[in-house]
Parts: C-alpha cells; sequence; structure tokens
C-alpha cells in the first residue's frame, strides 16, 4: 500500500514503546476505573426452557440439538409454513432477568432481533424472523455448515498466520457494515463466528441478541458478552459503540494466533481487573516469528481507551491486509467473501453437546469429549 497505514498514522514516526515496553504503553493509555463485581452475569452451565409453546410449535418442526449455551439452545428446525430447513434459538430470558424486567426486555430483545434482520453481508448470518408468544422467546437464522473458531483456538489446531489475518479482514469488515447500520454486536467470540474451509465460508453469527447503539442499558444493569473477550468499557457498564467490538475482534485475533488470551487469570474479579488496567503481552511472547507491524496493530486493537484503538473495522482490516501482504512467506489463499459487501479459558467457554463434525451453527469439538 502506498499510503501509510493507519497505526503507521496513529504511531507517527516514533517506535511505539507499548510493544516493547509495557510500562512506557501503561503510561500513555490511563487506566480505566475499578471494575464492580455486579457488573457481569454468574457463568450457568446450560440453559433451562419450557416447553415450546402452541404457536412455536405450530410454527416451527424441530430437528436435532445441534448446539446449547448458557442462556439458549440451537435446534435444526423447518418452518412448516415455507418448508425451508433453518436454525432456531430458543432463549431463557426468564431465568436472566428479574420478572418485573421481563416484558420490556422481551420487548427490546425483538426491536433488537428485527433491526439485526436487516443486515445483509455474506459474512454475517441472515436473521430470518424473531418472535414471542406465551414466554417463548425465538430467532429464527439461516442454516449453514462449519466449525466455530473455538476448534481453531487450541495451540495444537491453530490456522496458518495469513489465513488468521485474511479471515480477520473480513470480519473486521463485517462489523463495520454492521456498525453503520446501527447494529453493535457486543458478544464477539470464537463460538459466534463459524468457518467452513471447503466453501471459504465465514458467518459472524448472533447478531439477533445485540444491541442497537443508542447507549441504553437493561433495567438490572446484565452486561451480556463472554468476559474474557469484553472490552474494558463494556466491562465496566459504560457506554459501548463500535470500537469494542474491535476490541473484542483483537481479543480473537490475539487468541487465533497464540492460542491464548492476551489476559487470563483464576478467578473472575481478577480477569476483570486485568482487562481494565494491565497491558496485554506482546504476542511475539507466545510467537517470536510473527512480524512487528502485527504486534502494533494487536496492540492499538487493545488499547484501554477506545478513542486509542481504531476507529472503525475497514481501517481495522486494511492494516491487517498490509501485515498480509509484508509476510516473508507466500500468503496462503485469501478467504473470499460470496459477494462485495454493499483453567485459564474458563470464562470464554460456551457449553455445546457432543456431536459429529460438521456441525451446524454450533461449535464442533475435538473428536472425543466434544463440548461448546
Amino acid at each position: 500500500m502506498n499510503q501509510p497505514s493507519f497505526f503507521q498514522r496513529w504511531f507517527g514516526s516514533r517506535k511505539p514503546q507499548g510493544v516493547d515496553s509495557p510500562e512506557a504503553l501503561a503510561a500513555s493509555s490511563p487506566t480505566v476505573g475499578r471494575l464492580p463485581a455486579a457488573g457481569v452475569p454468574a457463568a450457568v452451565a446450560s440453559a433451562a426452557l419450557p416447553a415450546p409453546s402452541p404457536e412455536f410449535s405450530a410454527r416451527f418442526e424441530l430437528g436435532d440439538e445441534i448446539g446449547r449455551g448458557a442462556m439458549a439452545i440451537v435446534y435444526k428446525a423447518t418452518d412448516r409454513r415455507s418448508g425451508q430447513q433453518l436454525a432456531v434459538k430458543r432463549l431463557a430470558l426468564q431465568r436472566e432477568f428479574s420478572q418485573e424486567d421481563l416484558a420490556d426486555v422481551r420487548a427490546r430483545f425483538m426491536r433488537e432481533a428485527r433491526a439485526a434482520s436487516h443486515l445483509h453481508h455474506p459474512d454475517i448470518l441472515r436473521v430470518l424472523d424473531a418472535g414471542e408468544a406465551d414466554g417463548d422467546t425465538w430467532i429464527a437464522m439461516e442454516y449453514v455448515l462449519g466449525r466455530d473458531l473455538s476448534h481453531f483456538t487450541r495451540p495444537a489446531e491453530l490456522l496458518p498466520v495469513a489465513e488468521v489475518l485474511a479471515l480477520v479482514a473480513r470480519l473486521a469488515r463485517a462489523l463495520h457494515y454492521a456498525h453503520s447500520h446501527g447494529v453493535v454486536h457486543r458478544d464477539i467470540k470464537p463460538a459466534n463466528i463459524m468457518l467452513d474451509r471447503v466453501s471459504h465460508s465465514v458467518k459472524l453469527m448472533d447478531f439477533g441478541i445485540a444491541r442497537i447503539a443508542d447507549g441504553s442499558r437493561t433495567r438490572t444493569g446484565l452486561v451480556l458478552g463472554t468476559p474474557s473477550f469484553m472490552s474494558p468499557e463494556q466491562l465496566a457498564g459504560l457506554h459501548v459503540d463500535g470500537r469494542s467490538d474491535l476490541y473484542s475482534l483483537g481479543v480473537l485475533l490475539f487468541q487465533l494466533l497464540t492460542g491464548h488470551l492476551p489476559h487470563q487469570a483464576e478467578s473472575m474479579a481478577k480477569l476483570m481487573y486485568r482487562i481494565a488496567n494491565e497491558v496485554p503481552p506482546d504476542v511475539r511472547n507466545f510467537r517470536p516469528d510473527l512480524p512487528e507491524a502485527l504486534a502494533l496493530v494487536l496492540a492499538l486493537a487493545l488499547e484501554k481507551r477506545p478513542e486509542l484503538r481504531y476507529p472503525n473495522g475497514e481501517q481495522f482490516a486494511q492494516d491487517l491486509e498490509a501485515v498480509l501482504q509484508a509476510l516473508p512467506h507466500e500468503p496462503a489463499p485469501p478467504l473470499q467473501a460470496s459477494e462485495t459487501p454493499p483453567g485459564t479459558e474458563a470464562f470464554a467457554q460456551t457449553l455445546r453437546l457432543s456431536g459429529q463434525d460438521p456441525v451446524q451453527n454450533a461449535a464442533s469439538q475435538p473428536p472425543k469429549d466434544s463440548q461448546a
């Protein structure tokens, strides 16, 4: 690229001390205040859902359960009206919110799910419909093949660096598209991204439970998301915008490259404190073979203060592509979009069912003891 990249413009002519000197970068990035312990919901083992409502059963014929998380179960299903095969996610909102707030939460959820259904991007899983009846809340989504990215975060199964950079650049552009339409995802993590390496398909999932970027919060103060991937401002319950998603994408990039999270701890409280206050390690501590330019990109994406991060996904993507082009070895063929778009990781895990590969709209797991 002839023009300087965003991190070159941001850092200027000086070498950023933060990459080699954490103390210097910490001094340039004032810390976020200590986080409230009540800001994140307690980890739960699985969703507890009532029997489907008559309206739901009249609409969908449920097949196999293909995924399970803390607040939802995903089924392979058939739309009785159209005969279309799809994936249906039923949510246990009644367990996560107080009874007096439940009606308001469901109404807001429906507004947000319908807004997500207007996102038409080749790398975003399409939300086809959403509904609520007799306490049953659900989202119908397109049914896709693939493995979620949690499969590729284990040190022995990391993707090639070139493929990771091309993949994350695509995700950055998908987020740029969503943010330009007023939708912030709020829960970027490996389990929410489906990859099919055969068809070169990438799908960013779960926009149906994202919040519109209107600065509102739930009455209970509940912060939805996975703590290991959440930005400091999201953990603190502050206003978030698209830059929070880009921070989470930076955490994802770090994990895909190294098999480690930038911040790890043995307790929730320590994890939250480290995310808010401690400078993440240089990615080259884990992968000395990675170029300095990539370490600079990650340092910028993982800044504590949102105003110091990438302002949008497009600039993040451009810098990743600049690093990709400069790799010393011939890069692997980049993933192509289907069309031009208009003990330490316990907090990052989502419970899944065992199953055969490939799976649909759910995480694939190790060959024996699969879990989501």
